[in-house]
């Protein structure tokens, strides 16, 4: 790749750099733009970072010594680095030093220079990056630029990039003629990009008396080419706005899953589940500050330490206090919400009021582009996988294992259970201790798209009791799909309702539905179900 990518940047040594650039310090601009003319063939580690720093007026020269230094601090004395090894030197008076001069012909040199250096780059990234770059500011002077990269470009994305901006230079192009200027509007269709939009613009426009100011028959292959292209990027948006709704309906799943248990085997309405994400959330802070130089790490860990600490908590909520109100729903709830209140003032006085970063791994940071049109955040996708991952580890728990089974006879009929021996009292116990567990785990996710803070669970609280409702009680399956369901219908609904307006109108269709239907979806089996 390197050898294809190089093919027209020739290499030049240290000291042939060196001796080049040090002709900038003679403040002659004739000099610097024969210097920039030279040097835009030629291929070195410093040079983009040189011309980078000269085109944003940060290139000096030590008066005394000619010495080519980058400032990277605007007070004096500046702090700067040696131009041609990047080494920090000691702090600078501005009195010792001199700017190397620049016109505006110079920069345009610059910018030309330092595209073609990012578009011979053996990272792929970075010459995607300058190929977009490009295609936004892309300009005549740049075409045989362009062409020579596209010769030599073997990444299929990057090509398709550079000859979407060779279209746009020849539709903008007065000189090429009307068959040419066509045949480039009618290619240009098939882009995602809003710079082709931009470029065709301009050929549909109509002047005062609302005629088109181009050629008729240009005018109306642009008009139908911007329609094409706007057609496209509507059905993308849709796509996007999907899964967004994905996205979210993991979000659901994972804050609700733990919910559907507890609720679904105790009949418990737990209204401290909220802060049982807050201390999955806090648990990924506290391992962050505890492992700063491992943030990858971090997370990993994180995830069965906040399980860990959240089950732990659970338990702890269930045998001094839940196990007492048995029978009695509405002491439940109200004890179940001030021991929300009282975790949530245990966060301000451990961590403060003031929300926490947590830092996003770099595995997690940045988007997929599909292509000009829909990216997907790296970030959203890994927790949707997650969500996924964790409902399929907790149905395997809950239909393969001795603890899953005796949790199904307790749910499906408790004094039978009690009766075939099965100790319902500890079932209860590590029941909410792995919804607890589960809440924790969610607060892990959610830490990767928020802000950790004392309030956190409480944004979720109501959402994962509409899943529950919405799913059934204590059905896992109903639990996913009304978890997705959800999150796809807020999304839809939020473009033209906003998002309060969108949980309204949906929290109105779920008790219109549970009129209807009020077990849910997937109502529970056993002879306790019409209880």
């Amino acid at each position: 790749m390197l050898l294809t990518q190089t093919t027209w940047a020739q290499s030049i040594n240290d000291e042939q750099l060196r001796s080049e650039l040090q002709q900038l310090t003679n403040a002659k601009l004739s000099t610097n733009e024969r210097v920039i003319t030279g040097l835009s063939d030629q291929n070195h580690p410093r040079l983009e970072a040189i011309f980078s720093a000269y085109l944003n007026d940060n290139l000096y020269y030590v008066q005394s010594t000619k010495q080519l230094i980058i400032l990277t601090s605007n007070q004096s004395p500046y702090s700067a680095l040696d131009a041609y090894t990047a080494d920090a030197l000691n702090p600078i008076d501005a009195a010792l030093i001199k700017k190397v001069r620049s016109k505006n012909k110079i920069r345009q040199m610059l910018r030309a220079a330092i595209s073609k250096l990012q578009l011979t780059d053996a990272n792929p990234e970075k010459r995607l990056l300058a190929a977009q770059n490009i295609r936004s500011n892309a300009s005549e002077n740049e075409r045989l630029l362009i062409e020579n990269a596209l010769q030599s470009e073997t990444n299929e994305t990057i090509q398709n990039i550079l000859q979407e901006t060779l279209l746009i230079l020849k539709v903008s192009d007065d000189k090429q003629s009307k068959e040419e200027r066509l045949s480039a509007i009618t290619e240009l269709s098939d882009a995602l990009s809003n710079e082709a939009i931009q470029a065709l613009l301009p050929l549909r426009a109509k002047n005062s008396q609302g005629e088109f100011t181009q050629d008729i028959e240009l005018a109306n292959a642009a008009d139908k080419a911007i329609k094409t292209i706007e057609f496209h990027r509507d059905l993308w948006s849709h796509v996007e706005t999907f899964f967004f709704g994905l996205s979210m309906g993991s979000v659901l799943l994972l804050v609700a899953i733990g919910l559907a248990i507890t609720f679904g085997v105790m009949g418990v309405i737990n209204m401290a589940h909220g802060e049982m994400i807050m201390i999955g959330a806090y648990t990924a802070f506290v391992m962050q500050q505890i492992m700063p130089g491992f943030i990858a790490l971090s997370i990993w860990i994180a995830i069965p330490m906040a399980f860990l600490t959240a089950a732990l908590v659970g338990i702890l909520i269930e045998r001094l206090v839940i196990r007492h109100l048995y029978g009695r729903p509405l002491e439940t709830l109200l004890a179940t919400f001030g021991i929300s209140l009282i975790l949530q003032q245990l966060a301000r006085t451990i961590f403060s009021p003031l929300n926490k970063e947590v830092i996003t791994p770099e595995f997690l940071a940045g988007s997929l582009q599909i292509n000009d049109a829909l990216s997907i955040t790296y970030s959203r996708l890994y927790i949707v996988i997650f969500s996924v991952i964790i409902f399929l580890a907790v149905l395997y728990i809950m239909k393969y294992t001795s603890l899953g089974l005796q949790v199904r006879a307790v749910t499906q009929n408790r004094q039978m259970a009690k009766a075939m021996g099965i100790n319902t009292d500890r079932i209860d116990m590590i029941t909410f201790g792995l919804g607890s567990g589960l809440a924790g785990i969610a607060g892990v996710a959610l830490s990767q798209l928020t802000n950790v803070g004392p309030n956190l669970g409480q944004a979720y609280i109501i959402d994962s009791f509409m899943v529950v409702v919405f799913g059934g009680v204590g059905n896992l399956w109903g639990t996913f799909i009304a978890a997705f369901a959800l999150g796809e219908l807020n999304k839809f609904i939020e473009p033209w309702q906003g998002a309060v307006l969108a949980k309204v109108i949906i929290l109105v269709l779920i008790i219109l539905f549970i009129q209807k239907k009020p077990r849910g979806l997937f109502p529970k089996k056993g002879r306790d179900a019409e209880d």
